[in-house]
């Protein structure tokens, strides 16, 4: 048959019985299908069903609250579990400051003398040393539990916070401070310091939040020694674990420390590292005292996701009238130029008093006053 089809004359062979226009065809097809669509997506209200939805009952109201206020969000598992009913209404998604409200009450709910002065045994653990602190089970933190409320209603006025460090070293300075300075001033407890749950009682009874002094290495120890249990960058971990332990059961009901001396041991990114992780399993903030300009803190605070603050102003370095004066109104321009500013001094008569008078006419100056927790989410 092949030999024949090729010696048959061109245009003689076999002519076929059917030709179909295969291509009109298909493209007819495309466009009822196309049209089909079309009509679909218009007459059905859910052309793609199938979808997840969910529906939410909303049983209780939050004063304040507009329809203007509520957006669609994602919503994912949590990889960290329920924070429970702790967190600030206003916070910001991944916002480390305190969260307000559980202090906050009314009534039977506000929180009475008793619960200001005693540790709160949600965020307390009893050790051979004392009371440690620790995450409670629906995640309140010691952050949480002992911060200072304040007011957010006028966030666009400049902040400062004011840490006063050394309470509990001297009876006379620290009674000092407690009668002279206003509430929102946050106290700095010294871990060697004689009687310090008497200090803490009253500081807490008045208002004060308070931090715990975490003596750190210096560049100069041992001949420069902040004290026996001084975190050294030279310590294994069992060691440094019993030391800090030892340090953080000297006082409780404090959001948190603030390193003594340390500038070698911030200066140490894997000791640094080591140490916010350990305070932030702890539900701690760590202040950064503004000594040194080799610390690393601020970057390593921020690699382990620590709540941390750091004071930008140190009032008493030469303690005398004129140059504290000078030191507060270089704070002052640091928190108008950023918005938030903290600074540091001691517990002496000097810094105590120029503290005092400064603060009378604070706000008229439209400056405000805060807690250093308060400085947290700059």
């Amino acid at each position: 048959m092949a030999s024949e089809d090729l010696t048959a004359p061109l245009g003689l062979g076999k002519r076929r019985i059917l030709r179909l226009p295969f291509g009109l065809i298909g493209a007819g097809i495309l466009s009822v299908v196309a049209t089909t669509a079309a009509i679909w997506m218009a007459v059905v209200d859910e052309p793609f069903g199938g979808e997840p939805v969910a529906v939410v009952p909303l049983e209780n109201t939050v004063e304040g609250l507009a329809s203007r206020d509520i957006e669609v969000v994602e919503i994912r598992p949590s990889a960290d579990g329920d924070l429970g009913p702790n967190l600030r209404p206003e916070a910001k998604a991944g916002a480390l400051g305190p969260r307000y409200e559980l202090q906050v009450g009314s009534g039977e709910d506000r929180p009475s003398a008793s619960d200001l002065i005693n540790p709160d045994p949600r965020v307390s653990e009893r050790t051979d040393y004392g009371f440690l602190p620790r995450i409670s089970s629906d995640g309140v933190r010691p952050l949480d539990a002992y911060a200072r409320p304040f007011s957010t209603e006028f966030a666009s006025i400049p902040r400062i916070a004011v840490i006063i460090s050394g309470l509990g070293l001297s009876e006379a300075g620290t009674q000092n401070a407690l009668e002279r300075l206003p509430a929102d001033v946050t106290f700095a407890m010294a871990p060697y310091g004689s009687d310090l749950d008497r200090w803490m009682q009253r500081s807490r009874a008045k208002g004060h939040e308070l931090l715990l002094q975490l003596p750190l290495e210096p560049f100069d120890f041992p001949d420069n020694d902040p004290g026996p249990h001084t975190l050294l960058v030279s310590l294994r971990p069992a060691e440094m674990m019993d030391r800090l332990a030892w340090l953080m059961t000297r006082v409780t009901n404090y959001v948190g420390v603030i390193n003594e001396m340390g500038a070698r041991y911030t200066a140490t990114q894997p000791s640094m590292q080591y140490l916010l992780e350990k305070l932030t399993e702890r539900g701690l903030m760590f202040v950064d005292n503004g000594a040194s300009s080799r610390s690393l803190s601020a970057e390593v605070a921020a690699e382990v996701k620590s709540p941390f603050s750091a004071v930008d102003v140190v009032l008493d370095g030469v303690p005398r009238e004129d140059e504290i004066n000078a030191k507060l109104l270089q704070l002052e321009g640091v928190a108008r130029a950023r918005g938030v500013a903290v600074a540091a001094g001691s517990a002496l008569p000097v810094t105590v008093r120029q503290l005092e008078i400064w603060s009378r006419d604070l706000e008229e100056r439209g400056l405000i006053l805060v807690p250093v927790s308060a400085t947290i989410d700059r």
